[in-house]
């Protein structure tokens, strides 16, 4: 039987992350169960830092629904089996700290982990379980780009903010006769660009998945203004790039190997000065940038967070350890943690972007691109 488990959130925030861990930390509660969570994601771990989580009255889990952010705070920066680490003369080296984490773990006596996070989380949970861990993952990222499940806890809310930003940008467009440009996150998934374009009414879209012509959606601006329509809302996602071309990056960061260090932005301000060029038109740029991630959770995301946690803790109890919770066909599920790795399958290898990379991505018969076509949103092809 379990006695003890602990959570640990991991990656960059999102609405959400405290209603998983309230539902975690009820369902364990119910059982009889102990939940700690460990401070600052796989840093905590390393560093053996953990708290006890409680409901209970004046407990540090009470009222966390309509939080955001984490209470047990989240960390981008830990690649424990790539650990970047100063030495006494400072020279910088990455070494392999993942066997401190295991005793820790042992050592503790926690007969779980939970990992609430995205694609690098859960490589890590992975490889995790080829050490002798017992772990459950939690799909977590505005992005909704982890594999082998439907949608991620933190995107509905990230999406509900982008259109709620399209609405007000609306107004101003139409008033001063301009193009409204809005960037959006997302960096290799075009999700939220895509469905908040949709609920928001926007002209076009551009997403890292389809290469874009920018003489295309200059087009599509003209033949609006042929009908009177002398504004437009163009929704481009952060990793959107032209034909023939290449992301547009703002910086790199150094958060250490194994993690994705390039930092994008920037491709709204160049698309607004194109389209600017090309249509006659006062083009301006809103780079909608961390507020999609903080905030309170929609309705939705209370729900689907709550459900996921009290599915991992149900696993757990089952023994039903290396798995991913899931929404499959509409109905919670579970898959292995193998299957979420796919091809990235080196201990410790590079998350993100490569090509052993088991992202879900929008894809060319995905009902939302259907959608968007039917209705005239211009893709950039």
């Amino acid at each position: 039987m379990l006695k003890k488990v602990a959570i640990l959130a991991n990656g960059g925030d999102v609405a959400g992350f405290n209603a998983v861990i309230r539902g975690i930390v009820k369902t364990a509660e119910n059982s009889g169960v102990e939940c700690y969570g460990f401070i600052d994601g796989y840093n905590g771990l390393l560093k053996n830092e953990y708290v006890l989580l409680s409901t209970a009255e004046n407990g540090n889990a009470e009222g966390i629904l309509p939080k955001g952010g984490s209470i047990i705070g989240s960390s981008t920066n830990a690649n424990v089996f790539n650990y970047k680490v100063i030495n006494e003369n400072g020279e910088v080296e990455y070494k392999d700290l993942s066997d401190i984490c295991v005793e820790n773990v042992k050592k503790d006596g926690f007969d779980c982990i939970f990992t609430l996070g995205g694609d690098g989380t859960q490589k890590s949970a992975r490889d995790f379980t080829l050490k002798g861990l017992n772990v459950i993952g939690v799909p977590k990222t505005i992005d909704n780009d982890v594999a082998c499940t439907e949608i991620t806890f933190g995107y509905n809310t990230a999406v509900s903010v982008a259109m709620e930003a399209i609405d007000r940008l609306h107004t101003t467009g139409e008033t001063h006769h301009r193009i409204m440009v809005l960037e959006v996150m997302g960096r290799y998934a075009g999700w939220i660009a895509l469905e908040a374009a949709i609920a928001g009414g926007a002209d076009a879209a551009l997403i890292p998945e389809i290469p874009y012509d920018i003489e295309k959606v200059a087009e599509k601006i003209k033949n609006r203004q042929k009908r009177g329509k002398n504004f437009s809302v163009i929704v481009v996602s952060e990793g959107a790039m032209p034909k023939g071309g290449t992301l547009t990056v703002e910086g790199t960061r150094d958060n250490g190997k194994g993690v994705d260090n390039t930092k994008l932005g920037g491709v709204g301000p160049k698309v607004a000065k194109q389209l600017e060029e090309l249509t006659g038109l006062e083009a301006r740029n809103t780079t909608l940038g961390y507020m999609q991630r903080g905030g309170t959770p929609t309705a939705f995301d209370r729900v689907l967070s709550t459900k996921y946690g009290a599915k991992a803790m149900q696993l757990a109890m089952e023994g039903k350890f290396g798995t991913l919770t899931v929404i499959k066909n509409g109905k919670l599920d579970y898959v292995t943690l193998e299957d979420v790795v796919g091809n990235n399958k080196t201990i410790g290898a590079v998350s993100g972007n490569t090509k052993e990379s088991n992202q879900r991505k929008v894809t060319m018969d995905d009902d939302l691109v259907k959608t968007a076509r039917s209705i005239g949103i211009n893709l950039g092809d």
